[in-house]
């Protein structure tokens, strides 16, 4: 059995709310504070996109796998459009999940420059569907659709609030 290093099995990430009902807020907040065992204090601030909306950012760090506890969480308020990332770590590979109201959830690997990755296994399947198929499957798997609907919301201007840390223990 590995000694396991706490620091090496560490990731950071982040979490972008990008739009949610106000009323919704104290829920982002206690989900990631449940999710990370510590204390989220988020600045919310208004969402231009979506006047009436707010949007949030925060930084985290925590165990490999918390960004799919993160998107899980956050997955239980259908009305949100947010993405987390988790960091690539030793042995791992980076990922991002998006999600809107009217497309669900979609998640990838990520790579270390950002861009999604899709395994040989997964692009072999998709080329055997056929050359008509291929396009819309590649952008299925890139979440294409996820990206062109959150790309409003991202830019936020100069209103975009102060970014603050959380951190949940590795170990």
């Amino acid at each position: 059995m590995r000694a396991t290093n706490q620091l090496a099995d560490a990731t950071t990430g982040v979490v972008y709310i990008h739009a949610s009902p106000a009323a919704v807020c104290p829920h982002v907040e206690w989900a990631l504070s449940s999710t990370l065992s510590a204390r989220a204090n988020l600045k919310w601030t208004p969402q231009p996109a979506m006047p009436g909306q707010l949007r949030a950012i925060t930084n985290w760090m925590g165990p490999v796998g918390t960004g799919a506890q993160l998107a899980s969480a956050l997955r239980s308020w259908s009305v949100l459009r947010f993405e987390v990332t988790e960091d690539p770590s030793v042995g791992v590979d980076g990922h991002r999940w998006c999600h809107t109201p009217t497309l669900g959830l979609w998640s990838g690997s990520m790579s270390a420059n950002g861009d999604t990755m899709v395994g040989e296994q997964r692009l072999r399947t998709l080329m055997s569907s056929g050359a008509d198929m291929l396009a819309a499957d590649l952008d299925t798997v890139l979440g294409t659709a996820w990206d062109e609907a959150l790309e409003p919301y991202r830019g936020g201007g100069a209103e975009v609030g102060e970014v603050s840390w959380l951190n949940r223990g590795v170990g």
